[in-house]
Formats: C-alpha cells, sequence, structure tokens
C-alpha cells in the first residue's frame, strides 16, 4: 500500500505533473467565468515551470543531499561484498527487447563493475524488483547478470534480489539474503542524492555498510539564478529532488528510518 499511495501520489506532486494540474484547473475556472482564479491558476503553472525549468533550484534541492555521505577514506583493503540498489536500468526496454539498457542512474551498475575489479573476492549483491506501478518492465536484478557478466564479473559472484520494489525493500530483504556477519565490510552503492536515504534504511534494518555515492547530478557549486543547465536536465533535478525530500520525511514519519535526514557515523554521534 505505501508504495501504490506514493507512486500515485507522485503524478500530481512532481513539477510537469502539477503544471498540468495547474493549467487544467485554469481551463475549468475559464470555463466558470471565475476569470481571476483562472488567470491566478495558468501563472502559478507558469511560476512552477519556470523555477523547475530555467533556474538553479534543483541544484540547490540536491545538493544537500549530495554532500551529505563520502566515500570512505582510506577505502577498504578487503570487502566481503558489495550492495548495488536498483534503479539504473530501463526495465521496460529491457523487458521487450533484452540486452541491459541504462537510464539516467546507470552510473551504479558501472560503478559497480569498477568495484567488482577492485575487489575480486568481494560478492556482488544487487537489490532491485519491478517497482514500477504503471509499466511493466524487467527487475533490475534480473537484467544485471547481462549487464556485468558483459563487463566481466563472474556470475558465481552475484546474488540477486529482485522482490524489492523501494528503498526499504531493498535493505530489508538485502539483509535476510545475506545475513552479514560481524565485522564483513559491504559497500553500499546508490546515487549521491539517494545516500542518505538508503543508509538510514539499512541502519533500520540492521546490516551495516559503508556509503559508495555515485550519479552526481550537481556539480556542489552552483549560485542562485538562472540555470547553466539545459532545461530538460533542470526540470529533471527539481522533480528529484522533491522525490527525495518527501521521501525523506515519509520514511521518517513511517518509521522505516531514525532520522529524518541521515548523517555519517561522526556527525550521528
Amino acid at each position: 500500500m505505501f508504495h501504490l499511495v506514493s507512486a500515485i501520489g507522485w503524478l500530481f506532486i512532481q513539477p510537469f505533473g502539477l503544471a498540468m494540474l495547474l493549467v487544467g484547473l485554469s481551463v475549468v475556472l475559464a470555463l466558470l467565468r471565475w476569470r481571476r482564479l483562472a488567470i491566478a491558476a495558468s501563472s502559478m503553472s507558469f511560476l512552477v515551470l519556470f523555477l523547475s525549468g530555467w533556474t538553479t533550484l534543483g541544484a540547490h534541492l540536491l545538493i544537500p543531499l549530495e554532500d551529505r555521505f563520502h566515500k570512505p577514506d582510506p577505502v577498504p583493503g578487503e570487502v566481503a561484498g558489495i550492495v548495488v540498489l536498483g534503479g539504473g536500468l530501463e526495465g521496460s526496454i529491457n523487458l521487450a527487447r533484452g540486452g541491459h539498457e541504462l537510464n539516467a542512474s546507470g552510473d551504479r551498475f558501472v560503478e559497480t563493475a569498477i568495484l567488482a575489479r577492485r575487489y575480486p573476492d568481494a560478492k556482488i549483491l544487487v537489490s532491485g524488483g519491478q517497482g514500477a506501478v504503471f509499466l511493466s518492465g524487467e527487475g533490475d536484478a534480473d537484467t544485471a547478470p547481462r549487464l556485468l557478466e558483459a563487463l566481466g564479473v563472474d556470475r558465481s559472484r552475484l546474488i540477486l534480489e529482485n522482490r524489492s520494489r523501494d528503498t526499504y525493500e531493498n535493505g530489508l530483504f538485502s539483509r535476510q539474503l545475506v545475513s552479514p556477519d560481524e565485522g564483513e565490510v559491504w559497500l553500499l552503492v546508490t546515487s549521491a542524492f539517494h545516500m542518505p536515504r538508503a543508509m538510514g534504511v539499512f541502519r533500520k534494518v540492521g546490516f551495516p555498510v559503508l556509503p559508495w555515492p555515485v550519479d552526481y547530478k550537481t556539480a556542489g557549486n552552483e549560485g542562485i539564478g538562472l540555470a547553466e543547465d539545459n532545461s530538460l536536465d533542470s526540470l529533471r533535478n527539481v522533480s528529484v529532488g522533491i522525490r527525495e525530500w518527501i521521501g525523506l520525511a515519509a520514511y521518517r514519519y513511517a518509521g522505516r528510518t531514525e532520522a529524518f535526514l541521515p548523517a555519517p557515523e561522526a556527525l550521528a554521534d
């Protein structure tokens, strides 16, 4: 139910959906001859699109998330396993065409292949089922073996968790699947903006991991003003940022994490 509600709610909260909702509202208000309210609604729609597509709003939503966790320094000498969270593969395309098409978060799997070479004895746990509500697709854990084997990762090293539909289930099912021993070092690979929520979940379910953030969407030094990036990327960054901040609040409210904005251990202490 949590997964379904979040998917439906997101249709109307993300900037493009909200703008279209306001346009529809302005049309209804105009038909009712409530001219001032119709103008206000259409103006709000334009404002939402302008702020999302042509300003640095998206970057400033993402920077605090992306800067929250960093790769361990120094990096561990030995690693028992690497957990990579799904979300980097085009499930609907891969289901229809086969192969291993990557999306904007595909860096998660590229970095995992690099880490697999750095730590040749580490197990690779791919966590990600079919999370889409309105599209049929192949879960990332089902697609990943084709990609990782093509990149030189031996199939015998892979542990596949293909039931999870969201971040909480990623952590819960991964913990159940591998039952890490005390003292083992496991790395968690996911997008930098998603790392705070993911770390909060893995702590909550009792799976100690070290963060290995990838897939940065910002340079970290963006000023306040007009965006230098193209409007589609800016719009996507706003959508991703809003979704992640809402996700953090929802997970804290639902008891899926212990903090609204999980922090590195040094800060948490």
